[in-house]
């Protein structure tokens, strides 16, 4: 088996590793979660790294550099609090620059039919997070607000990508940045809007994040 089939397999075993202890209420499950949560990242991009048929991906490049803003995020959330938070939202932030930055630079000549079907949903769901972050932290309302714009930037990019371009590739890239904005709907659900949110209610987040992360990375791998 190759080396870079090897290391999809690994991060998939890390991803529902991790995805079960995220949810579980035992002390030694967030211990454990030391361990799993930063080797997701380097794992998911060492396995498109060596990818040949990812070589001459026009998405390699870009999903790579937000793969490790992301690991930074990643990072950044293991640890509890205001700061800690701000600064994985923003390390995060920086991924989703990098994802529109790939997405736009092969994007359709023409206009395609997304960009306004993600905006109104954006201006549906934002308003309800940004408040309820604010009432927990003033900080957090221009953070969650700018940090959601960057998130719904993923998604319109996504929709516009050339045609040119594999429909396969085309199809990952798009349901890989849905799923990363439901992940952080979840987030900001069970974060803000929510009191006693059940312990669970983590695996959802982290089962849609690291499936998106997973999904964008195909998306890059069959460009």
């Amino acid at each position: 088996m190759r080396t870079h089939l090897k290391l999809k397999l690994a991060y998939v075993g890390l991803a529902i590793a991790d995805t079960w202890l995220s949810g579980s209420a035992h002390p030694r499950a967030h211990q454990a979660r030391v361990v799993t949560k930063p080797l997701l990242m380097p794992t998911l991009m060492a396995s498109l790294a060596t990818n040949p048929a990812a070589a001459g991906s026009p998405l390699r490049t870009s999903t790579l550099v937000a793969q490790a803003a992301g690991w930074g995020g990643d990072l950044a959330l293991l640890g509890d609090g205001t700061k800690n938070f701000a600064l994985g939202s923003g390390s995060f932030a920086a991924g989703h620059a990098a994802y529109i930055g790939g997405f736009l630079a092969h994007r359709s000549q023409t206009r395609r039919r997304g960009p306004k079907a993600v905006a109104a949903l954006w201006a549906t769901t934002a308003p309800g997070m940004v408040f309820g972050a604010a009432r927990q932290e003033k900080v957090l309302g221009p953070t969650i607000a700018g940090y959601s714009a960057m998130l719904a930037g993923t998604v319109a990019a996504a929709t516009q990508l050339d045609p040119a371009l594999p429909k396969s590739a085309r199809r990952a890239s798009i349901l890989g940045a849905a799923l990363f904005m439901v992940s952080d709907s979840i987030l900001g659900t069970r974060k803000f809007l929510l009191k006693n949110p059940p312990p669970r209610l983590e695996s959802a987040v982290m089962g849609t994040y690291t499936a998106a992360q997973f999904l964008l990375a195909e998306g890059a791998a069959h460009a």
